[in-house]
């Protein structure tokens, strides 16, 4: 799909809000709408005289004018992408408005950000490929508003290159995104855009200590892999480090999950798909702000050196853990890649993105990402970032209680607390443990990361989230 500044186009789209007099069309056309009530301006709705003799014409409802918003635009073109492709419409043109509050290049983003969705389809392990869908789309915008709508198209055709690499690494089988493909994949895909990346083996991951995450792996016959990126445009800048859970495949080891419940674990490195695409698309766009990402990849599997349920293991900060539960891997791994970026890349900030806890989809449904943060600063920097690219986000509140519940008796942590003491903010204050006191947000995406149904914008399976979350957090942060 292309989109393009000009006023040509096969097909013309005429938006509409809720109530307006329909315009842009003959006359008799327009008598015949309004007498079979085929077109009210309800967001999403669509009325098309398309083909040989007609006015090769789409009405598009953007709902009540009140109520205008970028998700409302993102969801209301979404609708259109699905007419275009349906009628297979090779090339159209959209007039470009001016809505309150909105800027002329944000529109334009989040028109193309709902047609664009269409286009996406996992299809790389089907004999036969589906059809894919080409279109021009052609945006007719006032002539002071050229470049900046062509600096926009440009961005969120990044942002969405990488939220599509986002959905197909989370798509993609274990047997064919493992730790070492995975960090395969990650350095030939980032250094096309000038991202550097190195990737530790499993000896160097040993000579740093980073035994909780050794322990996960070691189960798997397959080697962990330590996955370092870096986006350092500017000198002297201390970096945001972004750290995304790269559990390829859980089996919930030892405490071992029903059958079932493991067909979607090849999407436990939902996190780390979600920072590999979100340093693509910084790197691409050049964003200049220091951007560090750290991935430990590994597999939670079992064999006869697997950990165990009863286990004391040890960590990079040398901390000692009593594993209750091998099926809460994710935070062991993250807990040594968090306190890496914590005691060697003196960040700015730390984000830690992962599918962590059933408990979070249980408090907050499952499309909401949770968050448990020790900074009202950074937290509402990411909020407003995931507010404003139409993610939803929820902080959990943290007391007193749920940091005792942590604590081991004859380790210093425990990777499992009793049920009922807040499953997915004892997980975040377990990560909290390893951040030294660095301004942390960790997200957990549990239910948003990967979905049986599609919703909003996003298609069945891998969503993408939060990658143009991240994205805009890292672009707009300031230290004020």
């Amino acid at each position: 799909m292309k989109f393009k500044i000009g006023n040509s186009g096969i097909v013309k789209v005429i938006t509409l809000f809720d109530g307006n007099d329909i315009c842009g069309i003959s006359e008799e056309l327009k008598k015949y709408v309004k007498e079979n009530k085929l077109f009210n301006g309800k967001r999403g709705e669509i009325f098309s005289n398309l083909g040989p003799n007609s006015e090769n014409v789409i009405l598009l409802g953007l709902g009540k004018e009140d109520e205008i918003s970028l998700e409302n635009i993102r969801r209301a073109f979404l609708s259109l992408g699905k007419h275009l492709k349906a009628n297979n419409v090779k090339s159209c043109n959209i007039e470009v408005k001016k809505f309150d509050g909105i800027c002329y290049k944000l529109t334009a983003q989040a028109i193309i950000e709902g047609i664009i969705n269409v286009t996406y389809a996992f299809d790389n392990f089907l004999k036969e490929k589906k059809d894919k869908f080409e279109c021009e789309v052609f945006f007719d915008v006032l002539e002071d508003k050229k470049e900046i709508v062509e600096n926009g198209i440009k961005e969120i055709e990044a942002i969405m290159e990488a939220v599509f690499m986002c959905r197909d690494l989370v798509n993609r089988p274990a047997n064919d995104i493992y730790p070492e493909t995975l960090a395969k994949f990650a350095k030939e895909e980032l250094e096309k855009v000038g991202v550097e990346v190195e990737v530790l083996e499993k000896k160097q991951i040993e000579s740093l200590k980073m035994d909780a995450f050794l322990s996960v792996a070691q189960g798997s016959d397959l080697p962990p892999k330590f996955i370092i990126m870096k986006h350092l445009p500017n000198k002297d800048e201390k970096p945001i480090v972004l750290v995304g859970k790269g559990l390829t495949y859980d089996s919930g080891g030892y405490a071992i999950k029903p059958a079932t419940g493991m067909v979607t674990m090849k999407t436990d490195m939902g996190g780390s798909a979600s920072v590999i695409s979100t340093m693509y698309a910084v790197g691409k766009m050049k964003v200049q702000r220091n951007v560090i990402a750290l991935v430990a990849s590994c597999e939670n599997m079992i064999n006869g050196h697997a950990y165990r349920n009863g286990d004391i293991i040890s960590s990079m900060k040398g901390s000692t853990i009593e594993v209750i539960n091998t099926d809460a891997e994710g935070r062991l791994t993250l807990a040594d890649a968090i306190y890496y970026g914590a005691s060697k890349l003196n960040p700015e900030c730390i984000i830690d993105v992962a599918t962590l806890t059933g408990a979070c989809i249980q408090a907050l449904g499952s499309r909401v990402i949770g968050a448990v943060s020790n900074s009202d600063e950074v937290f509402a920097k990411i909020k407003e970032s995931a507010d404003f690219m139409g993610e939803y986000l929820w902080r959990f509140p943290v007391y007193e209680e749920h940091k005792e519940s942590v604590k081991g008796k004859v380790g210093d942590l425990l990777n499992v607390t009793a049920p009922g003491t807040g499953g997915a903010i004892t997980a975040g204050v377990f990560l909290e443990h390893f951040v030294e006191n660095t301004p942390w947000v960790h997200l957990d995406i549990a239910g948003p990361s990967y979905s049986s149904s599609a919703w909003g914008t996003n298609p069945e399976g891998a969503s993408g989230t939060p990658v143009k979350t991240l994205y805009n957090f890292v672009k707009k942060y300031n230290k004020k």
